[in-house]
């Protein structure tokens, strides 16, 4: 019988399905070779030295070096991009622009996703918090609403008013105690700087975020009460950084040997209980009136349009205090971090302090109080903000990625389910980049790096991230920041307590913050 015979014959149903199921295997088949070929065909990255049974390199991270100065030295070891084994999980990292280029553009999709993490799952309550969720309709429907109605470019121009009004506040608060101490025979009237910062950013984003200054549960002048919210703020940035037992090993998790648990879990119930006291309080003034648009704070706005029933498995409650409590937890650390190192590098460099307060001087005047609309024109110290985050990025090593398939990066082949780490810090500091790299230089970025922006589409100057899961906060952290340092130098002389240089120490935790504390000398340079 000829094969034209052949299918010139009716088939019995048996066969019809017994060829499709054949057909479907060898197509199986052939894509599961043709997969494998990739992966073959590529190698693995190359694995670092000197790990142990079961907890693999984690015991390299240990002691007081941050994480992101041991894993740039292990790249001067191995290369731009390596793999550890930290516990149990396969980790990636990738410390130069090349390498982290790929994973943000060619894989940015791949690498979109969060791990499963200790941290992410009590303090980012079981990652309701969309900067700890994984990659999916809930992450995608939250960042859309932080982004659309906090974070828009029409939304920062109406909360400049705002940020000017904070700002002006501490200065003159600055001012009249300054003046008090002097009229008392104070010599010297010294300001904690970390402190300045942090209140100007809290009162910031909680009158964003909940229309308010920061407060207690009841008087605005709790004092004790505001400070047990700054010290659960450091708790939480401190503890939401660190490597632990738990997450290497899970199997031991239940025994919390390193005791991390316990404390995440006291920081998130301190933060839930602040968030749940907001919360009540909006509903009870969301009863009072019909909200309109535009009137009322993002609570109010997230009350209006988060339904009661759940969202991608997330309650209506849950998901209002988590998203309230990720824009204020993210817009503080971070900004009172950056604005702490810039202070202290303009300080250990009087030379650049004397350009930045010359710039101030021709540009908005020295007798003249400076505007909402100035700043503008600072370029100068728009550089010194560029050049303090290249520095001392926000976020030097980064929040972890993980992969979601199989991928290629630099030639080699990265299996699914591999965490991403980019070292920011020493992607930033490549000497193939920039000359006298460690030097604080912003006048490179006048020159020679003037066309880099920090928005992620130069990955030479990424300290904001890159790819889907930048920080979507860039423009008005940027904002807050050269209107807080530009209209503190232009109010004050500023000097160390003992005239010699500020303590460079970093402290461990996922935002660089300094390890001692900036106490320094406020002059006022003109009555305010």
């Amino acid at each position: 019988m000829g094969f034209d015979t052949l299918l010139s014959q009716p088939m019995e149903p048996f066969t019809i399905y017994a060829t499709l199921f054949f057909l479907f295997c060898l197509l199986f088949w052939l894509l599961k070779r043709s997969h494998a070929d990739v992966s073959t065909k590529a190698p693995p990255p190359p694995e670092a030295g000197g790990a142990w049974p079961l907890i693999g390199h984690l015991h390299l991270l240990g002691g007081s070096h941050a994480a992101h100065v041991i894993l740039g030295n292990m790249a001067d070891k191995y290369g731009p991009i390596f793999t550890l084994r930290l516990g149990v999980h396969r980790t990636l990292v990738v410390s130069n622009w090349e390498m982290a280029k790929e994973c943000f553009t060619v894989n940015d999709k791949v690498f979109a996703s969060r791990p499963n993490s200790l941290a992410f799952e009590v303090l980012g309550v079981n990652s309701s918090l969309f900067g700890a969720s994984p990659y999916g309709p809930y992450w995608r429907y939250m960042r859309k609403i932080a982004t659309l109605e906090v974070l828009s470019t029409k939304r920062i121009e109406m909360l400049k008013e705002v940020m000017h009004s904070e700002v002006m506040a501490a200065v003159k608060k600055s001012y009249n105690y300054w003046v008090m101490m002097r009229e008392s025979g104070a010599t010297k009237v010294v300001t904690e700087m970390e402190k300045w910062f942090a209140d100007i950013t809290l009162n910031v984003m909680f009158r964003t975020v909940l229309g308010k200054r920061l407060t207690g549960m009841g008087c605005e002048d709790d004092e004790e009460e505001n400070e047990k919210i700054r010290k659960a703020v450091r708790d939480f940035f401190h503890l939401f950084g660190q490597f632990t037992v738990s997450d290497a090993v899970p199997f031991l998790r239940w025994l919390d040997l390193d005791g991390y648990e316990k404390k995440m879990k006291k920081t998130a119930k301190e933060m839930d209980d602040f968030a749940q006291a907001w919360l009540e309080q909006h509903k009870r003034n969301s009863g009072l009136g019909e909200w309109k648009k535009g009137e009322h704070d993002f609570m109010d706005l997230l009350l209006a349009t988060v339904d009661d029933e759940c969202v991608h498995g997330h309650d209506a409650d849950t998901i209002i205090k988590s998203t309230c409590l990720q824009l204020i937890l993210a817009g503080t650390d971070t900004m009172t971090g950056t604005l702490t190192w810039a202070l202290s590098l303009l300080l250990n460099n009087r030379e650049v302090l004397n350009k930045a307060t010359h710039e101030l001087d021709t540009q908005i005047g020295r007798e003249n109080a400076i505007g909402e609309s100035d700043f503008e024109k600072l370029e100068y110290l728009q550089a010194i903000v560029k050049e303090t985050l290249r520095l001392y990025p926000t976020v030097p090593l980064s929040v972890p990625h993980e992969s979601m398939e199989d991928c290629i990066v630099g030639g080699y082949h990265v299996p699914a389910h591999t965490r991403l780490l980019t070292n920011i810090s020493k992607l930033q500091q490549d000497p193939s980049l920039y000359s006298d790299l460690l030097e604080f230089r912003p006048e490179r970025f006048l020159t020679t790096h003037k066309d880099i922006d920090l928005k992620g589409k130069h990955f030479e100057l990424i300290p904001f991230s890159a790819g889907r899961r930048i920080c979507p906060g860039i423009s008005f952290a940027l904002q807050l920041m050269q209107m807080t340092l530009a209209t503190l130098l232009h109010e004050f002389e500023i000097v160390t307590i003992d005239g010699g240089h500020v303590d460079m120490v970093e402290k461990t935790g996922i935002t660089n913050v300094k390890a001692s504390p900036l106490q320094v000398i406020l002059t006022p340079r003109q009555s305010i």
